[in-house]
């Protein structure tokens, strides 16, 4: 059913954003300790039976000069200067096998997919484990409560470097044209991409679809789905962290990111969705800095357009990229 806000609210919903006055500072020096670890990006030819493109295991260093997996697969025999999709996966998804992932190539781009540090064991796996070099609070099992008592501690901050650096390590490759550069994902993927497009300046163009991690504050009041639940089930036992947990989360929202943004963006937004609510889709989508334009899916929850959306990012980056 429609539960939030009414498309035309909707449209003209922009809350008021909780950014911490050191934000910049904070993601400022969380990456230049990363780029103090050399990228190291190792792309490994990996012989899979398709013959119409080519894939590589990659890894490189993420986080702390941790290593992260992924997979990089372009067309078979292009060997100039590609437009590259770097894509981010869902809430408990891994890399999976290289042929989940074919899509962007079959477009004639690269394309590297982003293993998810930790997760994997829910609806696909993955192989890139999360070390928590700094150690972790007690939490709410999955992810969104781990080391949430700080920004520095919490989990995101990983994940979201890591995220950076795999841009980084795309734009390493030679079949790579370094200032053709989109990325994508949906749900945690979405978010996860959000925040690159907020870190990164000189993107071309960002994807999102129904994307988490936004408008946390709003989140957690009006959906009992998860993985949102894992921070309300936090706070009904920590009940004096609460402004702790909040200060943390401001440094990780999208709508934070979304106000530092300007590469070209398509967003989804799905308007029956109970785990990313429009409306936290929508506070990023208002606050977003760049050309922008959004795909409403009325009668859809959290699968939001699947393919129909597909068809609409490839019309996206062919207009972009023609």
């Amino acid at each position: 059913m429609l539960f939030d806000l009414s498309l035309a609210e909707l449209e003209r919903y922009l809350p008021s954003r909780s950014e911490p006055a050191d934000f910049d500072a904070f993601w400022h020096n969380t990456l230049r300790e990363a780029r103090s670890h050399p990228l190291e990006a190792q792309f490994v030819p990996v012989e899979t039976g398709l013959r119409l493109v080519e894939v590589y295991d990659l890894t490189y260093a993420g986080y702390g000069g941790q290593k992260v997996k992924g997979w990089f697969v372009k067309p078979k025999g292009h060997t100039a200067h590609l437009p590259c999709v770097v894509e981010y996966i869902g809430y408990g998804g891994g890399r999976n096998l290289p042929t989940e992932w074919l899509l962007w190539a079959s477009a004639g781009y690269a394309h590297l997919v982003m293993d998810t540090r930790g997760q994997g064991t829910t609806w696909s796996p993955g192989d890139t484990p999360d070390l928590e070099p700094e150690g972790s609070n007690p939490h709410y099992p999955g992810f969104m409560t781990r080391g949430i008592l700080k920004p520095q501690t919490y989990y995101y901050r990983r994940v979201f470097t890591d995220a950076v650096r795999a841009v980084e390590a795309a734009r390493t490759h030679p079949s790579v044209n370094p200032e053709q550069i989109a990325v994508t994902g949906g749900s945690q993927g979405g978010g996860i991409a959000l925040a690159v497009t907020g870190l990164l300046p000189d993107l071309q163009a960002v994807m999102p679809d129904v994307p988490f991690l936004c408008h946390f504050r709003r989140a957690v009041n009006i959906t009992d789905d998860h993985p949102y639940q894992e921070i309300v089930r936090y706070c009904q036992q920590h009940r004096d962290s609460l402004e702790a947990v909040f200060q943390t989360l401001d440094y990780f929202d999208g709508t934070n990111f979304a106000a530092r943004a300007g590469a070209k963006a398509l967003f989804s937004v799905a308007l029956m969705d109970t785990i990313c609510p429009p409306s936290t889709v929508y506070a990023a989508y208002n606050h977003y800095q760049g050309a922008k334009e959004i795909k409403v899916w009325p009668f859809n929850n959290h699968e939001g357009g699947q393919s129909f959306q597909t068809a609409q990012k490839l019309r996206f980056l062919a207009q972009l990229w023609p």
